[in-house]
């Protein structure tokens, strides 16, 4: 995932081995300190994890929103359709009821 783009990992940090030079470095404080780092780099990655699972799940989630939103678009649609036809039949009957009072006579 991310070993392409990062250069190091913690067991690489673990296993490096300084040259000792006579005006060197005291070997336990760097020790120390790269024990920090391979800790702060573990819990990174952890965390890259964590946040690519998130990502994850949030896009399923959207995922699943627009795929609601579509059918209860599809459903309105369908609902204002019926609307205009049941308008129309409403219509159909009065003037039905027109032309029959009109032949029938006013009753």
């Amino acid at each position: 995932m991310y070993q392409d783009r990062i250069a190091l990992t913690s067991k690489d940090i673990l296993e490096k081995e300084f040259k000792i030079d006579t005006r060197g470095y005291r070997p336990q404080e760097v020790d120390k300190f790269l024990d920090l780092i391979i800790r702060d780099y573990e819990e990174f990655i952890t965390m890259l994890k964590e946040a690519e699972n998130d990502k994850k799940e949030v896009l399923e989630e959207n995922m699943k929103l627009k795929q609601e939103i579509r059918t209860l678009r599809t459903k309105l649609d369908i609902m204002k359709e019926s609307a205009t036809s049941e308008v129309s039949s409403a219509d159909v009957l009065r003037r039905l009821s027109n032309l029959e009072k009109i032949i029938y006579g006013k009753e």
